[in-house]
């Protein structure tokens, strides 16, 4: 099977951010997706052109267009959710951005009525019905096939200290999980979905996808849902391993983290170097680790064995890429990295209020909402 992969201009930039919809005033989720996108048609009757729904009703899901850098990605997000605010504001209806909702079912959540999301869930069942999950997915333009896949695996090195930074579900069915990422172990449980395969080339990519479409595991390259993939139709990598990062100046953080990176690695195959790559075998350790201790992680940094705490790791990365953020102007962006740092991922901000409000888990879809519109408190 041969797969074209899009032409694409070297570092651009698109950002995919789910949402969930939830009552202003008890914070359960809202199940009126399909109102919200009624009220964003177009004049001609059309479809919103970026604003689009997901798996679950009470999901809407915003998607820039491409772009050369962060700053103007997240300004397009920001314009979209003052969008979508005009619609729900008169339901009473709020947006929180997070991996998981704190204390909402799956059992009460009805699914978009599509034939892919049908399909999805006739397959997997119990699992696929669980997948009250929220996540934000990052494009990088990659100007060279060839690189793909090289890349795809030296990100893999550092795929958990953005997942680490990105922790935002720590409650599941209004249980306390003990994960600060349990949507990254969650969403691994369907059966193309979780990390990719360390593969060397694209031919190698194009016989998987062959034998996964031979044996009816798959239709197409979409149903591909590694926590990193390759987006063949625009050309791009897709970062993929993050929660929904509860504010959008996480989201720039976390974006101009995945754009450094890259563009850092790609420079380094460009001079024919060989950036770090993990055996699988620490690839997925260092996955988990990320998913049950966040930002207190201790990962697998080098192909020796070699731990470092990832709260350095990414003050340090905020340093090394600070020129190549330079170059494609994130530099407040790969900044704010620091700010997240003091005042705590998500998932540590929701185990705060839970604890001061004696464990009442709808102040924390309050604060969710509160920080959504207003951002993050000073530490």
């Amino acid at each position: 099977m041969q797969i074209e992969f899009a032409s694409s201009e070297r570092s651009t930039i698109g950002l995919e951010w789910e949402l969930a919809l939830v009552d202003a005033e008890t914070g359960e989720l809202r199940s009126i997706a399909d109102e919200v996108l009624e009220g964003l048609k177009q004049p001609d009757g059309s479809d919103h052109p970026h604003i689009t729904g997901e798996l679950l009703l009470n999901t809407v899901e915003l998607v820039s267009g491409v772009h050369h850098d962060v700053p103007s990605a997240v300004r397009d997000l920001e314009g979209q959710i003052a969008e979508v605010r005009e619609i729900i504001d008169p339901l009473g209806v709020e947006l929180i951005a997070s991996g998981s909702h704190p204390f909402g079912q799956w059992f009460d959540q009805p699914v978009t009525d599509k034939p892919r999301y049908h399909k999805l869930i006739d397959r997997t069942q119990w699992w696929g019905r669980n997948m009250m999950i929220w996540g934000v997915h990052t494009h990088i333009g990659i100007e060279d096939r060839d690189k793909v896949m090289p890349l795809l695996d030296a990100l893999l090195t550092w795929s958990p200290h953005v997942q680490a930074l990105s922790s935002s579900s720590p409650f599941w069915a209004g249980v306390d999980t003990g994960y600060p990422s349990n949507r990254a172990l969650m969403f691994q449980q369907l059966p193309t979905a979780g990390l990719p395969y360390q593969l060397r080339e694209w031919g190698d990519f194009e016989r998987y996808v062959d034998d996964m479409s031979k044996t009816g595991i798959v239709e197409d390259v979409t149903e591909v849902r590694w926590d990193i993939r390759p987006a063949p139709r625009w050309g791009t990598l897709e970062f993929r391993a993050c929660d929904s990062t509860s504010t959008l100046t996480e989201f720039g953080a976390v974006a101009a983290l995945i754009h450094c990176l890259t563009e850092d690695l790609s420079s380094a195959l460009d001079r024919g170097e060989s950036p770090t790559t993990l055996a699988p075998w620490y690839v997925r350790e260092n996955k988990w680790r990320a998913a049950r201790y966040g930002l207190d992680a201790e990962l697998i940094v080098g192909s020796d064995g070699r731990e470092s705490l990832v709260s350095d790791d990414l003050r340090s990365l905020v340093q090394t890429l600070a020129p190549t953020a330079e170059r494609l102007g994130c530099s407040a962006e790969l900044a704010s990295i620091g700010d997240i740092l003091d005042a705590g991922a998500s998932s540590q901000r929701q185990q705060r209020v839970a604890a001061a409000n004696g464990g009442d888990l709808t102040a924390v879809v309050r604060s969710l909402a509160h920080e959504l519109r207003h951002g993050i408190a000073p530490a």
